[in-house]
């Protein structure tokens, strides 16, 4: 495989796993039982856990705090309810986040009784601790589905994105085969790019689904999907 200085690449095979049974799971970050000092986070972000939940399945309800709690629906259904009395079904291409701050009480179930869920349900650190708990969700608006780069997370809420207490801006990448786009990382901010299904291309390296790249140099990104279409997750994090 070709290299590229600037670029880092957590592959898919790599992470850790952990099934469950009812639960399988890809972690990115250590995460629970899976520990790997080399990969903890990147700057704020903490946890990517590449989930699939049977049909009933779910966590009940169970404590956070001081984090930043996201999920990203690839397929299936998800819902959720917690206890600052959120409750919704999320349906693919929809995000909700979750404020813990303080301290929230959530579960996150499948509703299906046959389909399984396929989720990234990702965590980042939040600024500061001990603030108020919060919910916000994204969802696009008609039309965008398959817009090639919408913003969904920023920290001002900017362009209708879900609103996140971290200088963090995240966007969803879904592009066609041969389509791509680009993105312009300042000075002193980091990239990562998480590839939720299909193929990618970034500079010479190649990406599957699962796959990611990371870097902390400033310039210019072409990401382009290669014979699958591709859905991802760009975050560009402070």
């Amino acid at each position: 495989m070709k290299t590229n200085p600037t670029l880092t690449v957590r592959r898919s095979e790599e992470r850790g796993h952990a099934n469950h049974g009812w639960l399988d799971s890809h972690h990115t970050f250590s995460f629970a039982d899976y520990y790997d000092p080399a990969h903890m986070a990147f700057r704020s972000l903490r946890v990517i856990n590449d989930d699939r939940i049977a049909p009933q399945g779910g966590f009940p309800s169970h404590p956070h705090r001081d984090m930043e709690i996201f999920s990203y629906v690839l397929d299936g259904q998800l819902a959720h309810q917690d206890s600052m009395g959120n409750k919704r079904v999320l349906n693919p291409g929809e995000i909700q986040l979750m404020s813990a701050g303080k301290g929230v009480l959530h579960s996150e179930f499948n509703p299906s009784a046959k389909d399984w869920t396929h989720m990234l349900q990702i965590w980042i650190m939040p600024r500061q601790r001990q603030l108020e708990p919060g919910y916000t969700e994204w969802k696009p608006a008609p039309g965008t589905e398959n817009d090639p780069k919408v913003l969904v997370i920023s920290p001002d809420g900017r362009d209708n994105s879900a609103t996140i207490h971290q200088d963090a801006d995240i966007y969803r990448v879904k592009l066609a085969p041969g389509q791509s786009i680009t993105h312009e990382l300042p000075e002193g901010r980091g990239l990562w790019l998480h590839v939720a299904r299909g193929t990618a291309k970034v500079a010479d390296v190649d990406l599957n689904g699962g796959d990611a790249i990371s870097s902390e140099t400033a310039g210019t990104y072409t990401i382009a999907a290669g014979a699958e279409p591709l859905e991802a997750l760009l975050f560009d994090i402070g």
